[in-house]
């Protein structure tokens, strides 16, 4: 009985990856395998923060990340990716930190508003900015 279960639920989930125009990656193990910032966002944030960041409400309330100030402070990103926050779980523990900064990167450039007029962009994450704060 489980195991038709599983089938069911994995023919299922493979006919909506058809419909997306990304194919998705399926990690192996406990880490992810994505290496850049829009995939590792697609595996492990899209489900709650949806896919343009708007987040949703329902069975939950996961907060949007488009638009909002606190998507673009570098430390609490980074800290809530690698220890989670309240219902988030610390997805960070199943990525390297590369990776970490990779997705960090991608959700500060695509949701986080812009810089104010005449202020420069901060700069990009590094792996070492993860490790120091792992």
């Amino acid at each position: 009985m489980m195991n038709k279960l599983v089938l069911a639920l994995l023919l299922a989930a493979s006919s909506l990856a058809k419909a997306d125009s990304v194919d998705p990656q399926l990690s192996q193990g406990w880490t992810f395998q994505q290496r850049d910032g829009a995939a590792l966002y697609r595996a492990a944030c899209q489900g709650c923060h949806m896919d343009q960041g708007q987040g949703a409400q329902g069975a939950g309330a996961y907060p949007a990340l488009r638009g909002n100030v606190r998507a673009g402070m570098v430390e609490y990103v980074i800290h809530n990716v690698l220890h989670g926050r309240r219902a988030m779980p610390p997805v960070g523990e199943f990525m390297e930190d590369a990776q970490v900064a990779a997705v960090v990167n991608f959700v500060r450039q695509t949701f986080a508003p812009p810089p104010a007029a005449g202020e420069p962009a901060p700069p990009a994450v590094t792996a070492s900015d993860v490790k120091r704060q792992r």
